[in-house]
């Protein structure tokens, strides 16, 4: 996808891909989250949406490395659907997520959520 591509949303919007990395499908997949108006809305929302499940994984006592396989046997991935090279991956960024603590801004997908904001818009 080239950079003018990615500025410019597919039909209905971009799709946020939920994914279970605990479940026995074939694919994992448990919601696709629609209507993102950009990459950038999408892939924040990924990013922080997989941010706040590896925080549900997070002990105090635990080490990076046990945090990372609790949340690969346990947490949620997100894609981008067809946003190829432009769209959030979680595999370059996850091991520094387990050696810090995120805070409440960095986990807060709920706010990016365009369904939240869809409802806001209807009232």
């Amino acid at each position: 996808m080239s950079g003018v591509e990615a500025l410019f949303a597919p039909t209905g919007g971009w799709v946020v891909r939920i994914i279970d990395l605990s479940a026995a499908a074939d694919d994992n997949v448990i919601e696709e989250i629609k209507g993102f108006l950009t990459i950038m809305q999408a892939n924040e929302f990924a990013r922080r949406y997989v941010r706040d499940s590896l925080e549900h994984c997070r002990a105090n006592d635990l080490a990076a490395a046990e945090i990372i396989t609790r949340w690969m046997t346990f947490g949620e991935d997100a894609v981008v659907v067809d946003a190829g090279e432009g769209g959030f991956l979680s595999a370059p960024e996850i091991g520094n997520w387990a050696k810090f603590k995120a805070n409440a801004e960095e986990r807060n997908w709920r706010i990016l959520d365009p369904r939240k904001i869809a409802d806001t818009d209807e009232e």
